[in-house]
């Protein structure tokens, strides 16, 4: 039998929808899944407080160290999409425990590297063997269990998938501070060999097909990496390095450009493609991965602009940064259940559209931002974030993937977490190049204010002066406060500018939800026995 023609069969042979009764040992299993995703998701931040720490233990300069990040991201954005396959293949069993060990044996390489390169390399190594635990647990959550179960398992993965990267930089701070940044990956070691353990143990979801990768697709795999790891650099460095200016840049640009056109061909003429893009053909699913995509420049955009506030404004630490964005995740951990309770019984696009208001609502309150905003100041802010992002995030996978066939949600997954990742590097790209473009925007605008005629700045400038009196040169050290005040002043008004930017488009993104098709809940058809 060809491959193509097991791939067909293998879904007409299992059940249309899972036993209402879902067994203690399934549930168990599924949850240590959960617990793996949930460490693969948290690395992707858990370094970003600590990137000074890893700078100087590796005597590695600020453009090399950025790689320790970019590394990890280009490597999953890469592997996510791939997952679908290899689960079909490999069985949801094998490929999780191969994912498993392979993060945690990377986890133990980065944290006994001596070396920036080698660090560099043995983070790809993470980034991309630990994807393979994301999509799977989604796929799992929605084969695996009935649709009545959706309001329950739905919550769980949300609250994973938003709280993980909300968290990371929180807990990498405690780590780094109480430890040392090698322990951000030995951490791993011991929960990644229990969860290995507890999947081969307890998880028997479905069935390998082997014979799938007799027809394994290396092209397409070459095109897809050309074309997703470029995408992600030109993302990633693009904020750094002046964009197409940079000659690295533009020339990934175009490698870019060239792999998706070859990618797309091959996965529309391959006998078995690497990615199954036609579920993109479901309308629920299509526009489920657009809010995903959007949710996800909101979810990593602002784990990435507080602490940077934090840290460049109002000179935290990042122990100091983790307890400020803590808040977020409380709101999401306290949220999840009411939200699994309210999408049994309101429309789930009237959830996702208070949840895009809510988060709207804490960036209006942050474009007033000025250098004196603290933790109360930033208390409702990320409260509002972290509520409105679960009831946003939530139904958006449920409808998304919860309404789709059985046999199309493991391809499907890959896709819906890939949109997500992508989501958060262009959300990171375009928040960086606002903030330095508003900065600079406002330096100007200042300095055009700040001159001999206008008598406050003369007046805080004699103060000054004043000051450093018997310092040296009085009037030169005036001018540079003087002007260091200005750049702050300017800083602080790009993030209002950002958070008014951020406001605008979830607002007008919740507009969209309508776009999605009745029935949106797929807990609603669970009493008509599946699908």
């Amino acid at each position: 039998m060809s491959a193509s023609t097991t791939a067909d069969a293998a879904p007409a042979q299992a059940p249309a929808e899972p036993s209402e009764h879902v067994p203690a040992s399934r549930l168990i299993a599924f949850l240590i899944m959960v617990f793996g995703m949930f460490m693969a998701i948290l690395d992707i931040q858990i370094v970003s407080a600590s990137l000074s720490e890893i700078q100087a233990g590796l005597s590695a300069s600020s453009s090399e160290v950025s790689w320790v990040q970019t590394a990890y991201l280009i490597a999953e954005v890469i592997a996510i999409p791939l997952s679908g396959f290899l689960s079909r293949a490999l069985g949801t069993r094998n490929l999780f425990a191969i994912s498993a060990a392979g993060f945690t044996f990377a986890s133990l390489m980065c944290g006994f590297t001596s070396s920036i390169a080698e660090m560099i390399v043995w983070r790809a190594i993470q980034g991309f063997l630990g994807a393979g635990m994301i999509p799977t647990v989604f796929a799992s959550a929605y084969t695996v269990f009935p649709r009545s179960k959706f309001n329950m398992v739905g919550p769980i993965i949300g609250l994973v998938a938003t709280l993980a990267p909300t968290i990371g930089p929180t807990v990498g701070g405690y780590i780094t501070d109480l430890m040392s940044w090698h322990w951000l990956f030995f951490i791993n070691v011991v929960p990644g060999v229990l969860i290995t353990i507890g999947v081969l143990a307890l998880v028997d979801f479905d069935e390998p097909h082997y014979e799938l990768l007799d027809h394994f697709d290396w092209w397409g795999l070459g095109f897809m990496a050309g074309f997703l790891g470029s995408l992600e650099y030109v993302l990633e460095e693009g904020p750094r390095n002046d964009w197409f200016n940079d000659e690295s840049i533009f020339i990934f640009a175009i490698v870019g450009v060239v792999s998706a056109v070859a990618f797309f061909w091959r996965v529309l003429t391959a006998r078995e493609p690497i990615v199954d893009i036609r579920a993109f053909t479901d309308r629920n699913f299509a526009i489920g991965c657009m809010f995903q995509f959007c949710v996800g420049i909101g979810l990593y955009g602002l784990t990435y602009i507080y602490p940077r506030y934090l840290a460049e404004v109002r000179g935290y630490s990042a122990l100091m940064i983790g307890e400020t964005m803590f808040v977020s995740g409380i709101a999401m951990f306290l949220s999840a259940p009411l939200v699994g309770r309210l999408m049994a019984l309101v429309d789930m696009r009237i959830l996702i559209a208070v949840g895009l208001l809510l988060f709207a609502g804490g960036t209006w309150q942050m474009t007033w931002i000025t250098r004196d905003f603290d933790f109360y100041e930033l208390l409702w802010p990320q409260i509002f974030r972290g509520v409105g992002m679960m009831m946003a995030m939530v139904p958006v996978n449920n409808i998304a993937l919860g309404t789709l066939p059985p046999h199309r949600v493991k391809n499907a997954s890959g896709l819906f977490n890939l949109t997500r990742n992508l989501g958060g590097a262009l959300g990171l790209a375009l928040i960086n190049t606002a903030l330095d473009g508003r900065t600079d925007f406002h330096i100007s605008r200042l300095h055009d204010k700040v001159t001999w005629g206008n008598a406050q700045a003369v007046e805080l400038l004699n103060t000054f002066t004043q000051r450093f009196q018997g310092m040296g040169d009085a009037s030169m050290m005036a001018l540079k406060q003087l002007s260091s005040i200005v750049h702050r002043q300017a800083v602080v008004m790009s993030y209002g500018d950002a958070f008014f930017l951020l406001t605008i488009f979830y607002l007008g993104l919740s507009t969209l939800v309508f776009l999605l098709a009745k029935p949106a809940n797929p807990m609603a058809a669970a009493g008509g026995g599946g699908h």
